[in-house]
C-alpha cells in the first residue's frame, strides 16, 4: 500500500519567530477521554508514505516508536502504544518533567513513561540511536534535510508533506495511524475529536453568537492574528464561539497561518467580543498590556481578554490531538464562560 501525505487548503503552522517560546511548546485524566483506540485492524500490511524530505517504508508493524515534534506522541498513545522515546518540551510540561496529558493519561493505564530527549535544532540523534526505534515519526515537526537522512538511517521516518510544522491535526493523526498499521483506528480517533467539539458547543448554545479572534505579539509595537484553521484558534471554535468575520478579511503572512497586522491597526478587532492570546512571560504581558492603543481595544478595555498564564495550558490548547482536547476543554469553560459574563453586564 502506498500513501502520499495530502496537501492542506489550510494548514496548521507554527510562527517562527516564537517557536522558541510559547509556541513550542486537571480534569480529565486517561479514563475521561472519548477517544479510546478501536479494535485492531488485523495483520499489519507493509505501506510506504512520501513525504517532503523522502519516502518511509515500513514493512513490519512498528514496536518501538519515537516521536518528534508536537502532538505525535499523544496519538501513539490514543492508539495504544507507548512511545519508547518523546520530544521534551520544558517550557509546557509540569513539575512530572512531563506534558501533564501525557503523564497523567500514561500513570492512569499504569505504563511506564518513556524516555525524553532534546528535540528541536539540537535533535540528540545518539539518543534517538540508542532507543533502538523501528519508526520515527515527525508529521508535525521541523526537522531538516541533513536530520532527516540520519533519522532515517536508523529506522523509517515520516516527516511533513510539504513545509516544516505544516499539516492539520487531522491528517496528523491519519498518517500516525497508517504508519502504526492503525489507519481505521485513527479515522476513529479524527471523528471522536470531532464529536466532542460538537457535543461542547451543543452544551453550551450561549457561545454561538459570541464572536473572538485570536492574538499574539511578538514584542512591543507588534500584533499578529492567528487565522481560523490554525490549531489555537480550532480549539476555541470548538467550543461553539464564532470567529469574527474581520479575520477572513486578513492576509496571510506567508507559512504562518495567521496575518501580521502591526499594533497600529487594533482598531480591526473591534468587533470581537472576545479576544484570546498567550504571553511568553510576566515581563511581555506587562510590556504588551501597557501600550495605550493595546488597552483601547474594546475587549481589553472591557475585560474579556482570555490570557492564561499556564504554560502548559497555552501548550495544551494550541494543539488539537486525542489528548489535549479533553483536557484543554475542561480548562477553557470556566475561563470563556467569566468572559462571556462580562458582556451581559
Amino acid at each position: 500500500m502506498h500513501h502520499t501525505l495530502r496537501s492542506a487548503a489550510r494548514s496548521s503552522r507554527l510562527l517562527a519567530p516564537i517557536l522558541a517560546g510559547a509556541l513550542l511548546l486537571g480534569a480529565c485524566s486517561g479514563s475521561d477521554t472519548d477517544f479510546a483506540a478501536g479494535a485492531p485492524s488485523g495483520e499489519f500490511e507493509p505501506t510506504s508514505i512520501d513525504h517532503a524530505l523522502g519516502t518511509a517504508e515500513i514493512t513490519a508493524e512498528p514496536e518501538r516508536i519515537v516521536t518528534l515534534g508536537m502532538g505525535s506522541a499523544e496519538t501513539v498513545i490514543a492508539l495504544g502504544e507507548v512511545p519508547v522515546g518523546i520530544e521534551e518540551y520544558p517550557w509546557g510540561s509540569n513539575e512530572t518533567g512531563y506534558l501533564p496529558w501525557i503523564h497523567e493519561e500514561l500513570t492512569e493505564r499504569s505504563e511506564d513513561l518513556p524516555t525524553q530527549f532534546t528535540g528541536g535544532t539540537e535533535v540528540n540523534l545518539e539518543a534517538i540511536a540508542a532507543l533502538e526505534p523501528d519508526l520515527i515519526l515527525a508529521p508535525w515537526s521541523g526537522i531538516t534535510q541533513d536530520q532527516y537522512d540520519v533519522l532515517s538511517g536508523i529506522a523509517p521516518t515520516v516527516a511533513y508533506p510539504e513545509l516544516p510544522w505544516t499539516i492539520t491535526w487531522q491528517e496528523q493523526i491519519e498518517t500516525i495511524g497508517t504508519a502504526m498499521g492503525k489507519h481505521d483506528e485513527a479515522l476513529d480517533l479524527v471523528s471522536g475529536i470531532e464529536q466532542r467539539f460538537a457535543d461542547t458547543a451543543a452544551d453550551h448554545p450561549e457561545y454561538r453568537d459570541v464572536t473572538f479572534s485570536y492574538i499574539y505579539n511578538t514584542g512591543p509595537a507588534t500584533l499578529g492574528v492567528f487565522l481560523r484553521d490554525e490549531q489555537r484558534v480550532a480549539m476555541v471554535r470548538g467550543l461553539g464561539l464564532t470567529v469574527d468575520p474581520v479575520v477572513d478579511t486578513l492576509e496571510e503572512t506567508e507559512g504562518t497561518d495567521s496575518a501580521v497586522i502591526g499594533l497600529e491597526n487594533a482598531h480591526l478587532l473591534n468587533g470581537s467580543d472576545l479576544l484570546f492570546t498567550f504571553y511568553s512571560d510576566p515581563a511581555n504581558r506587562q510590556q504588551i498590556e501597557s501600550q495605550e492603543v493595546y488597552q483601547r481595544i474594546p475587549a481589553v478595555e472591557r475585560g474579556t481578554l482570555v490570557a492564561p498564564e499556564d504554560q502548559p495550558f497555552v501548550t495544551g490548547s494550541s494543539m488539537i490531538n486525542p489528548l489535549t482536547v479533553p483536557w484543554a476543554i475542561d480548562r477553557y469553560i470556566p475561563l470563556v464562560d467569566e468572559a462571556v459574563a462580562k458582556l451581559g453586564s
